[in-house]
């Protein structure tokens, strides 16, 4: 498997998604299509994943300073 630190990463936040939306999609096939989707609902379930993690942890957060400036 490769690790993440050996690809070169484009610069900025969300170049990734925009390289992604500018894409031609006319070169795929049907099956490449389906499998693309998959991919990107894999990537949306990830991301999800992780705002439900620090949602619940600001939550935490915001609880524990609550209680104690009360």
């Amino acid at each position: 498997m490769i690790d993440d630190m050996e690809l070169p990463r484009p610069s900025g936040r969300g170049a990734v998604l925009a390289e992604l939306a500018r894409e031609d999609l006319d070169l795929y096939s049907v099956e490449e299509l389906r499998e693309r989707i998959s991919g990107l609902e894999a990537e949306i379930d990830r991301t999800r994943s992780k705002l439900d993690g620090k949602q619940a942890r600001m939550s935490a957060a915001d609880a524990l300073f609550s209680i104690k400036g009360a």
